[in-house]
């Protein structure tokens, strides 16, 4: 009985295979190249503006804050979900990727109140990045004061 049932599940699957269209990966990623490298290009313009008037370091931070502040917003507009939706990792990838996962759940969650909608709920795409990027800055800090001195 197993066997057959395994046999039918394998046909079905098959069959059900034959149905799907074929995912377009090479123009999906070359999109999402062109989208990412354009959100990338837009940074660089700006960090090139920004570190002729200011300092390396104040530049680097600004440029970032810029594209948090600019991914926030096109989020707000509705604009960035578009975006995301045309390329896929190339707008999930950026910092701007990151503004948009936390934005979008604090936009979906507001009508349930700021406590319990905005702020239980705006960390829940982004909170993992967060913990894992800051575990990962953690061990590479031990690493190189300890091992790499």
């Amino acid at each position: 009985m197993t066997r057959a049932r395994t046999k039918d599940r394998e046909e079905y699957n098959r069959l059900a295979q034959s149905f799907h269209p074929p995912r377009p990966v090479l123009r999906n990623a070359l999109k999402a190249f062109l989208v990412g490298g354009i959100i990338c290009t837009a940074a660089q313009v700006i960090f090139g503006y920004l570190s002729a008037r200011l300092p390396r370091t104040q530049a680097f931070a600004m440029t970032s804050s810029l594209m948090v502040f600019l991914g926030a917003f096109l989020t707000g507009l509705g604009v960035y979900d578009e975006i995301g939706r045309f390329a896929g990792m190339g707008a999930a990838l950026p910092i701007t990727g990151f503004a948009n996962s936390v934005v979008s759940p604090a936009m979906e969650y507001k009508r349930e109140g700021f406590v319990l909608g905005v702020s239980a709920r705006m960390f829940q795409v982004a909170g993992p990045v967060i913990v894992y990027g800051s575990l990962s800055a953690l061990l590479v800090s031990i690493l190189r004061v300890y091992v790499f001195k």
